[in-house]
Protein backbone atom coordinates (compact mmCIF):
# COMPACT_ATOMS: atom_id res chain seq x y z
CA UNK A 1 0.00 0.00 0.00
CA UNK A 2 1.56 3.36 -0.99
CA UNK A 3 2.47 5.81 1.72
CA UNK A 4 0.10 8.79 2.05
CA UNK A 5 1.34 12.06 0.60
CA UNK A 6 2.13 14.65 3.26
CA UNK A 7 0.69 18.10 2.53
CA UNK A 8 1.13 21.48 4.12
CA UNK A 9 -2.19 22.68 5.49
CA UNK A 10 -3.29 25.96 7.07
CA UNK A 11 -6.20 25.81 9.49
CA UNK A 12 -7.92 29.13 10.20
CA UNK A 13 -9.44 29.26 13.67
CA UNK A 14 -8.68 27.41 16.93
CA UNK A 15 -12.22 26.77 18.09
CA UNK A 16 -13.76 23.32 18.32
CA UNK A 17 -13.75 22.75 14.54
CA UNK A 18 -10.20 24.02 14.10
CA UNK A 19 -8.82 21.88 16.91
CA UNK A 20 -10.51 18.74 15.59
CA UNK A 21 -9.35 19.43 12.02
CA UNK A 22 -5.77 20.03 13.16
CA UNK A 23 -5.64 16.77 15.10
CA UNK A 24 -7.06 14.64 12.29
CA UNK A 25 -4.87 16.25 9.63
CA UNK A 26 -1.74 15.64 11.69
CA UNK A 27 -2.80 12.04 12.29
CA UNK A 28 -2.88 11.60 8.51
CA UNK A 29 0.72 12.79 8.32
CA UNK A 30 0.19 16.34 7.14
CA UNK A 31 2.14 19.40 8.29
CA UNK A 32 -0.37 21.73 9.96
CA UNK A 33 -0.30 25.37 11.03
CA UNK A 34 -3.29 26.81 12.93
CA UNK A 35 -3.92 30.57 12.74
CA UNK A 36 -5.85 32.05 15.67
CA UNK A 37 -6.37 35.79 15.97
CA UNK A 38 -6.94 35.63 19.73
CA UNK A 39 -4.34 34.54 22.25
CA UNK A 40 -6.02 31.30 23.27
CA UNK A 41 -7.98 28.37 21.93
CA UNK A 42 -11.75 28.15 22.21
CA UNK A 43 -13.21 30.26 19.42
CA UNK A 44 -16.77 31.28 20.25
CA UNK A 45 -16.47 29.55 23.67
CA UNK A 46 -13.89 32.10 24.82
CA UNK A 47 -16.18 34.49 26.72
CA UNK A 48 -15.47 38.20 26.75
CA UNK A 49 -17.46 41.00 28.41
CA UNK A 50 -16.55 43.15 25.41
CA UNK A 51 -19.32 44.03 22.97
CA UNK A 52 -19.37 45.75 19.60
CA UNK A 53 -19.73 49.52 19.30
CA UNK A 54 -22.67 48.92 16.96
CA UNK A 55 -25.21 47.19 19.24
CA UNK A 56 -27.16 45.86 16.25
CA UNK A 57 -24.12 44.52 14.42
CA UNK A 58 -25.34 45.95 11.14
CA UNK A 59 -22.32 48.10 10.24
CA UNK A 60 -20.09 46.05 7.88
CA UNK A 61 -17.10 48.22 8.86
CA UNK A 62 -17.47 47.49 12.58
CA UNK A 63 -14.80 45.72 14.60
CA UNK A 64 -16.38 42.31 15.10
CA UNK A 65 -16.37 40.68 18.53
CA UNK A 66 -16.40 36.98 17.74
CA UNK A 67 -18.07 35.55 20.83
CA UNK A 68 -21.82 35.84 21.41
CA UNK A 69 -21.79 34.30 24.90
CA UNK A 70 -23.62 35.97 27.75
CA UNK A 71 -22.20 35.63 31.25
CA UNK A 72 -24.82 33.20 32.56
CA UNK A 73 -25.00 30.93 29.51
CA UNK A 74 -25.15 27.17 30.00
CA UNK A 75 -25.19 24.57 27.24
CA UNK A 76 -28.56 23.44 25.94
CA UNK A 77 -27.10 20.07 25.01
CA UNK A 78 -25.83 17.44 27.46
CA UNK A 79 -22.07 17.19 27.65
CA UNK A 80 -22.18 13.57 26.38
CA UNK A 81 -23.07 14.70 22.85
CA UNK A 82 -20.68 17.67 22.75
CA UNK A 83 -17.37 15.86 23.08
CA UNK A 84 -14.99 14.43 20.49
CA UNK A 85 -15.00 10.66 20.03
CA UNK A 86 -11.30 10.44 20.91
CA UNK A 87 -11.72 12.61 24.02
CA UNK A 88 -15.18 12.41 25.68
CA UNK A 89 -16.52 15.44 27.51
CA UNK A 90 -16.77 13.88 30.96
CA UNK A 91 -17.00 15.75 34.25
CA UNK A 92 -13.56 16.79 35.47
CA UNK A 93 -12.38 16.39 39.05
CA UNK A 94 -10.14 19.45 38.79
CA UNK A 95 -10.88 22.25 41.29
CA UNK A 96 -13.28 24.91 40.09
CA UNK A 97 -14.76 22.86 37.26
CA UNK A 98 -18.49 22.53 36.51
CA UNK A 99 -19.60 18.86 36.77
CA UNK A 100 -23.21 19.47 35.67
CA UNK A 101 -24.57 17.63 32.67
CA UNK A 102 -25.51 20.99 31.11
CA UNK A 103 -22.45 23.00 32.16
CA UNK A 104 -21.63 26.68 31.93
CA UNK A 105 -19.73 28.06 28.96
CA UNK A 106 -16.51 28.21 30.96
CA UNK A 107 -16.54 24.43 31.35
CA UNK A 108 -16.72 23.99 27.56
CA UNK A 109 -13.72 26.30 27.16
CA UNK A 110 -11.76 24.31 29.75
CA UNK A 111 -12.63 21.09 27.92
CA UNK A 112 -11.28 22.51 24.65
CA UNK A 113 -8.11 23.61 26.44
CA UNK A 114 -7.72 20.14 27.93
CA UNK A 115 -8.24 18.60 24.49
CA UNK A 116 -5.56 20.80 22.92
CA UNK A 117 -3.12 20.03 25.73
CA UNK A 118 -3.82 16.28 25.71
CA UNK A 119 -2.90 15.97 22.02
CA UNK A 120 -0.18 18.63 21.91
CA UNK A 121 -2.08 20.83 19.50
CA UNK A 122 -0.77 24.14 20.79
CA UNK A 123 2.60 23.48 19.20
CA UNK A 124 0.86 24.03 15.84
CA UNK A 125 -0.76 27.31 16.92
CA UNK A 126 0.09 30.82 15.85
CA UNK A 127 -1.78 32.88 18.38
CA UNK A 128 -2.50 36.56 17.82
CA UNK A 129 -2.29 36.11 14.04
CA UNK A 130 -5.24 37.25 11.95
CA UNK A 131 -5.57 35.96 8.39
CA UNK A 132 -6.48 38.81 6.08
CA UNK A 133 -6.04 37.17 2.66
CA UNK A 134 -6.31 33.67 1.17
CA UNK A 135 -5.91 33.19 -2.57
CA UNK A 136 -4.90 30.67 -5.22
CA UNK A 137 -1.39 30.90 -6.63
CA UNK A 138 0.61 28.78 -9.07
CA UNK A 139 0.41 24.97 -9.03
CA UNK A 140 -3.00 25.10 -7.31
CA UNK A 141 -1.46 26.13 -4.02
CA UNK A 142 -2.77 28.71 -1.57
CA UNK A 143 -1.22 31.94 -0.38
CA UNK A 144 -2.13 32.75 3.22
CA UNK A 145 -1.35 36.26 4.40
CA UNK A 146 -1.61 37.04 8.08
CA UNK A 147 -0.91 39.95 10.38
CA UNK A 148 -0.35 40.32 14.09
CA UNK A 149 -3.26 41.68 16.08
CA UNK A 150 -0.97 44.32 17.56
CA UNK A 151 -0.06 45.57 14.09
CA UNK A 152 3.61 44.59 14.25
CA UNK A 153 4.00 42.89 10.88
CA UNK A 154 2.88 39.50 9.64
CA UNK A 155 3.64 36.58 7.32
CA UNK A 156 2.98 35.42 3.76
CA UNK A 157 3.11 31.64 3.37
CA UNK A 158 2.10 29.11 0.71
CA UNK A 159 0.20 25.90 1.56
CA UNK A 160 -1.15 22.92 -0.33
CA UNK A 161 -4.55 23.30 1.31
CA UNK A 162 -6.55 25.59 3.61
CA UNK A 163 -9.25 24.56 6.08
CA UNK A 164 -11.54 27.43 7.12
CA UNK A 165 -12.81 26.98 10.70
CA UNK A 166 -13.69 30.53 11.74
CA UNK A 167 -17.44 29.97 11.95
CA UNK A 168 -20.13 31.60 9.84
CA UNK A 169 -22.37 33.37 12.37
CA UNK A 170 -21.24 36.92 11.70
CA UNK A 171 -24.21 38.83 10.30
CA UNK A 172 -27.06 39.25 12.82
CA UNK A 173 -30.57 38.70 11.56
CA UNK A 174 -32.65 41.83 12.30
CA UNK A 175 -36.43 41.81 12.45
CA UNK A 176 -38.14 44.14 10.00
CA UNK A 177 -40.42 46.45 12.00
CA UNK A 178 -42.66 49.10 10.38
CA UNK A 179 -41.92 52.54 11.82
CA UNK A 180 -38.59 51.61 13.40
CA UNK A 181 -36.76 54.59 11.87
CA UNK A 182 -38.93 56.99 13.91
CA UNK A 183 -39.12 54.95 17.10
CA UNK A 184 -37.08 56.75 19.84
CA UNK A 185 -35.98 53.73 21.87
CA UNK A 186 -32.81 51.66 21.77
CA UNK A 187 -32.19 48.46 19.85
CA UNK A 188 -29.68 45.68 20.48
CA UNK A 189 -29.03 42.24 19.02
CA UNK A 190 -28.50 39.38 21.47
CA UNK A 191 -24.95 38.97 20.10
CA UNK A 192 -24.11 42.03 22.19
CA UNK A 193 -25.97 40.97 25.34
CA UNK A 194 -23.79 40.00 28.30
CA UNK A 195 -25.48 40.84 31.62
CA UNK A 196 -28.95 42.14 32.61
CA UNK A 197 -27.87 45.21 34.59
CA UNK A 198 -28.11 47.73 31.66
CA UNK A 199 -31.86 46.94 31.49
CA UNK A 200 -32.62 47.77 35.11
CA UNK A 201 -35.97 49.56 35.61
CA UNK A 202 -36.70 49.54 31.87
CA UNK A 203 -39.48 48.15 29.72
CA UNK A 204 -37.93 45.66 27.30
CA UNK A 205 -39.45 44.06 24.20
CA UNK A 206 -37.61 40.91 23.25
CA UNK A 207 -38.10 39.38 19.80
CA UNK A 208 -37.63 35.62 19.50
CA UNK A 209 -38.68 32.27 20.90
CA UNK A 210 -35.60 30.05 20.88
CA UNK A 211 -33.06 29.18 23.57
CA UNK A 212 -31.35 32.57 23.88
CA UNK A 213 -34.73 34.37 24.04
CA UNK A 214 -35.86 32.08 26.86
CA UNK A 215 -32.65 32.58 28.82
CA UNK A 216 -32.34 36.32 28.35
CA UNK A 217 -35.99 37.21 28.94
CA UNK A 218 -36.03 35.47 32.31
CA UNK A 219 -32.70 36.92 33.33
CA UNK A 220 -33.65 40.48 32.36
CA UNK A 221 -36.96 40.14 34.22
CA UNK A 222 -35.01 40.08 37.49
CA UNK A 223 -34.04 43.74 37.04
CA UNK A 224 -36.40 45.20 34.41
CA UNK A 225 -39.81 46.70 35.13
CA UNK A 226 -41.45 44.72 32.34
CA UNK A 227 -40.38 42.19 29.71
CA UNK A 228 -42.57 41.61 26.66
CA UNK A 229 -41.72 38.69 24.36
CA UNK A 230 -42.77 39.06 20.71
CA UNK A 231 -42.92 35.70 18.95
CA UNK A 232 -44.12 34.64 15.51
CA UNK A 233 -44.91 31.18 16.88
CA UNK A 234 -46.98 32.35 19.87
CA UNK A 235 -50.28 30.49 20.12
CA UNK A 236 -53.41 32.53 20.86
CA UNK A 237 -54.14 30.56 24.01
CA UNK A 238 -50.62 31.28 25.35
CA UNK A 239 -50.66 35.05 24.82
CA UNK A 240 -50.63 37.01 28.05
CA UNK A 241 -48.71 36.97 31.31
CA UNK A 242 -46.32 34.03 31.66
CA UNK A 243 -47.20 31.64 34.51
CA UNK A 244 -44.86 32.07 37.46
CA UNK A 245 -43.77 35.59 36.48
CA UNK A 246 -45.34 38.89 37.42
CA UNK A 247 -43.50 41.01 34.84
CA UNK A 248 -43.16 38.85 31.69
CA UNK A 249 -45.79 38.82 28.93
CA UNK A 250 -45.96 36.83 25.72
CA UNK A 251 -47.30 38.51 22.57
CA UNK A 252 -47.63 37.81 18.89
CA UNK A 253 -45.12 39.55 16.62
CA UNK A 254 -44.71 43.34 16.56
CA UNK A 255 -46.97 44.96 13.98
CA UNK A 256 -45.52 48.47 14.21
CA UNK A 257 -43.68 50.98 16.39
CA UNK A 258 -44.24 54.72 16.66
CA UNK A 259 -42.36 57.92 17.42
CA UNK A 260 -44.15 58.35 20.76
CA UNK A 261 -42.42 55.15 21.97
CA UNK A 262 -45.39 52.86 21.42
CA UNK A 263 -44.88 49.25 20.37
CA UNK A 264 -47.97 47.58 18.86
CA UNK A 265 -48.44 43.83 18.49
CA UNK A 266 -50.57 41.82 16.08
CA UNK A 267 -52.61 40.56 19.02
CA UNK A 268 -53.87 44.13 19.57
CA UNK A 269 -51.80 44.99 22.65
CA UNK A 270 -49.80 48.23 22.84
CA UNK A 271 -47.08 49.23 25.29
CA UNK A 272 -44.44 51.92 25.75
CA UNK A 273 -40.96 50.41 25.63
CA UNK A 274 -37.40 51.59 26.21
CA UNK A 275 -35.55 48.82 24.39
CA UNK A 276 -36.11 46.24 21.65
CA UNK A 277 -33.77 43.27 21.98
CA UNK A 278 -33.46 41.09 18.88
CA UNK A 279 -32.92 37.41 19.78
CA UNK A 280 -33.34 36.57 16.14
CA UNK A 281 -30.25 34.57 15.23
CA UNK A 282 -28.10 35.01 12.14
CA UNK A 283 -28.44 35.53 8.42
CA UNK A 284 -28.20 32.10 6.69
CA UNK A 285 -25.01 31.39 4.78
CA UNK A 286 -26.54 31.49 1.28
CA UNK A 287 -28.47 34.70 1.86
CA UNK A 288 -25.40 36.32 3.43
CA UNK A 289 -23.28 35.46 0.39
CA UNK A 290 -25.82 37.07 -1.90
CA UNK A 291 -25.85 40.24 0.20
CA UNK A 292 -22.25 40.60 1.39
CA UNK A 293 -20.14 37.73 0.05
CA UNK A 294 -16.94 38.77 1.82
CA UNK A 295 -18.32 39.37 5.32
CA UNK A 296 -18.28 35.86 6.77
CA UNK A 297 -14.91 35.02 5.20
CA UNK A 298 -13.30 38.47 4.75
CA UNK A 299 -9.94 36.93 3.81
CA UNK A 300 -11.33 35.09 0.75
CA UNK A 301 -11.79 36.70 -2.64
CA UNK A 302 -15.47 37.28 -3.40
CA UNK A 303 -15.20 35.49 -6.77
CA UNK A 304 -13.60 32.52 -5.03
CA UNK A 305 -16.41 32.28 -2.47
CA UNK A 306 -19.07 32.39 -5.20
CA UNK A 307 -17.23 29.75 -7.27
CA UNK A 308 -16.93 27.24 -4.46
CA UNK A 309 -20.40 27.99 -3.09
CA UNK A 310 -21.80 26.86 -6.45
CA UNK A 311 -19.84 23.63 -6.08
CA UNK A 312 -21.19 23.13 -2.56
CA UNK A 313 -24.75 23.74 -3.80
CA UNK A 314 -24.33 20.94 -6.32
CA UNK A 315 -23.02 18.56 -3.64
CA UNK A 316 -25.84 19.45 -1.21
Amino acid sequence: MPSPISRTVAVIGAGAAGLCAALELRREGHSVVVYERENKVGGIWAYTPETELDPMGSDPARRVVHSSLYASLRTNLPREVMGFRVYPFVASRKPGRDPRRFPCHGEVLEYLRDFAQEFGLEEMMRFGMEVWHVGLVEDRKWMVRSKKRNGEGGDDEVYDAVVVCNGHYTEPRIAEIPGIDEWPGKQIHSHNYRVPEPFRDQVVVLIGSSASADDISREIAKVANEVHIASRSAQIEDIGQLPGYDNIWLHSMISSVHKDGTVAFHDGDKIYADVILHCTGWVPRKKLYSLRPSLTFPFLWVDLIKKYDRIIDKVE
